[in-house]
């Protein structure tokens, strides 16, 4: 089932999720519909608050993405980043590498805003999955996906790490898309193609 991605402005984005304690039917139906309302719009992260869940729980998917190349170790082996897709990753924690980054991301909670950002070149993360715990060792967008995604479920914003040079560029932008949050405009699934590799 397709649901609503919420926009800038909706409390609930800046909400650091709850740990899930269970993986029960209702997790793995909320995974199962975060997928398809992700691939609907060519995401290639959402994070649980993003659809107004929060909870510890995000989908990442970069197999469609043919220009920003990924680097993945699973469990310790290196694997094809676009055969592991997509993850669904629960109660996640994250290990950042030293070297840094700049590389341009949007949100889909920020429809047709995107920045450059700075983000480790590396992370490793442990979390669940639906069917066990995982390790990840990532490079490249997958790297800058997994921050963005764990930023989101701290209730951090692509724009928080933004220079305050780009933020002030975008601030009448951002400005408006606050109002017509607060007026309750969501906009659907379908309304929001985008670039598979800007839209994290």
């Amino acid at each position: 089932m397709k649901l609503s991605i919420l926009q800038y402005g909706d409390p609930v984005l800046r909400t650091k999720g709850k740990r899930i304690d269970q993986i029960d039917d209702r997790i793995r139906e909320l995974a199962a519909n975060m997928l398809e309302t992700m691939h609907a719009v060519n995401g290639i992260g959402l994070a649980a608050q993003q659809i107004g869940e929060p909870l510890q729980l995000t989908v990442i998917d970069i197999s469609q993405v043919e220009d920003r190349p990924s680097t993945m170790k699973l469990n310790g082996e290196e694997v094809d980043p676009k055969a592991a897709m997509p993850l669904v990753l629960v109660n996640p924690e994250i290990e950042l590498g030293s070297e840094t980054e700049l590389g341009s991301e949007g949100c889909l909670s920020f429809p047709a805003i995107s920045g450059d950002i700075e983000r480790a070149k590396s992370a490793a993360v442990r979390a669940q999955t639906l069917d066990g715990e995982i390790e990840i060792e990532a490079g490249g967008l997958l790297a800058r996906a997994l921050q963005h995604e764990l930023d989101h479920l701290n209730g951090i914003l692509f724009i928080d790490r933004m220079s305050s040079v780009a933020k002030a560029a975008l601030a009448s932008r951002l400005k408006r898309l606050q109002k017509e949050t607060k007026r309750g405009h969501r906009v659907r699934a379908e309304d929001r193609q985008l670039e598979p590799s800007e839209t994290l």
